[in-house]
């Protein structure tokens, strides 16, 4: 595997090659939504989605760039499909109790791709079972348009102005959350990504809690950064609690040094590490899932991987 830039040496200008990677991914991922979000229909399997969102992101990417041999391609983000008050990371294993959507149900469907290291995810909301004859209304139409909203607000601001900081992006999602009678989740960090990072430092929270509103440092916008963007509005009242749901996507820790004692870790981390690299990802994704469950307990333990809870 060809060794991943150094921080410093990823924030490179965004020159015309930069941009075609960035835009091939975030093209690939743009059409495998629309597969997936055309799946997810009453009685449709939420791990077969997940499973189909992967799988297509893994052929796609692999058909671009072909000469260039040791370029890594990819899954930037392990497909992931949260129904109800699930806010995020849900990709169950296929072991587990089959998960069947139902009509009226509100579903997230997330998912991200990388080209030579450079990130696109994108996320959807719908309404299972909604259609032009069958409109969404009441609460649920609210908290769509909301973050609709809120996103499209924060993606007019994303300039290089002196005078616009992160903290008033953080106020204008709140803003636009208030007209529709919704909040936004609370502390939800949207970040600054460059290659193979998919944090380089900046942030925008949304809905800061007392405990955090501090510790993001505020700043200002330039050119050359690229982020990803997430925002997550419920009609709750925007706190988030760790659920009893297995976590089954992690990525790998930087700068982490461990010499796992199992046999079956030493196995997951090393096939872990070489299709993912610093990639987040499933272990619904491994062949061997007795496997990828035995390794992944020792690897989080030490250290050696970054969970995402459900």
């Amino acid at each position: 595997m060809p060794e991943t830039p150094k921080k410093e040496e990823a924030l490179e200008p965004l020159t015309e090659a930069v941009i075609t990677k960035y835009t091939t991914a975030g093209q690939i991922v743009n059409d495998v939504l629309k597969e997936l979000i055309s799946m997810a229909k009453e009685g449709a399997k939420v791990g077969d989605i997940c499973t189909r969102g992967d799988t297509r992101i893994k052929e796609l990417t692999s058909k671009c760039y072909k000469k260039e041999k040791e370029m890594e391609k990819g899954i930037g983000m392990p497909t992931c499909v949260s129904v109800g008050n699930i806010v995020c990371h849900f990709s169950p294993l296929k072991s587990d109790p089959e998960v069947l959507l139902e009509k009226g149900q509100v579903v997230k469907i997330d998912l991200g791709a990388h080209v030579d290291g450079y990130i696109a995810s994108a996320a959807h909301t719908i309404v299972v079972g909604a259609s032009t004859d069958e409109k969404v209304t009441g609460k649920k139409a609210d908290v769509a348009l909301a973050a609709y909203n809120a996103l499209e607000t924060t993606l007019r601001q994303l300039f290089p102005h002196k005078g616009l900081k992160n903290s008033d992006i953080t106020k204008t999602i709140s803003e636009v959350a208030s007209i529709y009678k919704t909040t936004p989740v609370e502390n939800m960090l949207s970040h600054q990504i460059a290659r193979f990072e998919t944090n380089t430092g900046k942030e925008i929270i949304q809905n800061p809690s007392d405990d955090q509103s501090n510790k993001i440092e505020k700043h200002t916008f330039e050119e050359n950064e690229a982020y990803v963007i997430d925002i997550l509005i419920t009609t709750g009242d925007g706190k988030v609690k760790q659920g009893d749901i297995r976590t089954t996507v992690y990525k790998k820790a930087a700068d982490v040094v461990y010499q796992l004692k199992m046999k079956n870790s030493r196995n997951f981390f090393s096939e872990a590490s070489k299709e993912y690299g610093v990639m987040p990802f499933s272990i619904r994704g491994f062949a061997n899932e007795v496997q990828a469950k035995l390794g992944v307990t020792e690897c989080e333990r030490h250290g050696l991987l970054q969970p995402y809870p459900v």
